[in-house]
């Protein structure tokens, strides 16, 4: 089944110049790019795509973070993209993700991991609709 899921590239990838990397790492496992573009969130922009987890120890630390520099969204689209994508990430963790995944080779810590991916179809279309647009999706 088709479907799509946004990737962000983190500002820790971002800023260590990982863009091109990690792209064609997402591209070569067949992976569609839909929609890319570069933003500098806002720490009330963070703090509204990462709502879910309000109730977290981790929410302040990870909306400081992930408002700290540039990021890079992404609509991605191909065959069971959802767990394609979790797959090709690697654990949250990168001292525990699988070798060859792009938190293993890139991530630096638990938070400064270098990629975000939806974790299910649900939490896909909430967040592919909170960065790009029905205009701004190919």
């Amino acid at each position: 089944m088709i479907e799509q899921t946004l990737a962000i590239i983190k500002p820790d990838a971002v800023s260590r110049g990982l863009i091109g990397k990690i792209l064609a790492r997402i591209e070569e496992q067949g992976f569609l790019v839909r929609a890319l573009r570069m933003v500098q969130l806002s720490k009330q922009t963070a703090q509204a795509f990462y709502q879910v987890h309000a109730e977290r120890s981790f929410y302040e630390s990870l909306t400081t973070y992930m408002s700290s520099g540039p990021v890079v969204p992404m609509l991605l689209e191909r065959e069971n993209a959802i767990q394609s994508l979790r797959e090709l990430m690697g654990a949250t963790n990168p001292e525990q993700a699988s070798s060859g995944t792009i938190r293993r080779d890139y991530g630096e810590n638990i938070e400064r991991n270098a990629i975000h991916g939806s974790d299910a179809a649900a939490t896909a279309s909430v967040e592919i609709a909170f960065f790009f647009n029905h205009f701004e999706r190919v």
